[in-house]
């Protein structure tokens, strides 16, 4: 697994799965939350972020437009779907949705980044980031914004190895509610 929690595409005792001609990809099935045909969306591997979701394509591509017109097809249904989801199950205040990443080899990605209230919180508790401060001109509609979110999120629930605790469901509940979500409603 590299370091944003997309599956490696190296022989493991991981469930693998084959499309066409393409590399393996290895996620552990504890984590995987849904597939279809050309998309896999898993929780994000190291992340203890409860409900951050990467959705990855099963092709071995790093650009949309090298991806089969069916992935495509799929690829709006599905992040809409993904959406509705996360909104309706866990009442994020945000859900960021974005490509980030350009690391050779990985299938193009994207990640659902949900921003919960206390999320929110604890980034304006650590003084740490209040360096962020220095670099913004002052905005009379939000006092912070999605990238300073996003850097806040992936450097505490990501990549510290004593993360924050999570209030709530746990990230297995999360995913075992995520999953359920997913097998009962129509796309």
């Amino acid at each position: 697994m590299n370091l944003v929690g997309m599956p490696t595409r190296t022989g493991s005792s991981e469930s693998s799965y084959q499309h066409g001609d393409e590399p393996t990809m290895n996620i552990d099935p504890r984590f995987i939350v849904h597939e279809t045909e050309h998309w896999i969306i898993n929780h994000r591997i190291n992340s203890a972020l409860p409900g951050y979701l990467m959705l990855g394509a099963r092709s071995n591509v790093n650009a949309l437009h090298e991806l089969p017109d069916a992935a495509l097809a799929q690829l709006g249904v599905l992040m809409a779907r993904t959406q509705k989801i996360v909104e309706t199950c866990l009442a994020p205040k945000h859900l960021y949705i974005g490509r980030y990443g350009h690391t050779p080899g990985q299938p193009i990605h994207f990640h659902f980044i949900p921003v919960f209230e206390w999320v929110e919180t604890l980034f304006w508790q650590d003084k740490r980031y209040r360096l962020l401060e220095t670099y913004a001109s002052p905005s009379p509609q939000t006092l912070t914004d999605g990238a300073e979110l996003t850097l806040y999120v992936w450097r505490e629930f990501c990549e510290r190895p004593d993360p924050p605790p999570a209030p709530g469901m746990s990230t297995e509940q999360t995913i075992d509610l995520l999953r359920t979500a997913f097998d009962t409603t129509t796309p």
